[in-house]
């Protein structure tokens, strides 16, 4: 009975939720970058974050709005 659940569980990983990686890995031995475009676009996404938050911090550095106090947080 559990080897059953086991294999049960195995099938489900390996055969449904990995399902798109096994086709990502077919798609690499004809075209790298269709198959990279997840991560393309996990790139695109972080630096699109990381610009923005660049930005806000700049825009409360310019306010004057930061605290820069050394005692401003707990954990200094």
């Amino acid at each position: 009975m559990m080897k059953k659940i086991f294999e049960g569980i195995a099938y489900i990983f390996e055969e449904i939720l990995f399902m798109p990686f096994n086709i990502l890995r077919q798609i690499e031995i004809d075209n790298w970058w269709v198959a990279n475009i997840i991560s393309w676009l996990f790139l695109f996404v972080g630096f699109c974050a990381a610009g923005y938050w660049i930005n806000k911090l700049r825009i409360f550095d310019q306010k004057g709005e930061e605290n820069k106090d050394p005692t401003a947080h707990s954990f200094l």
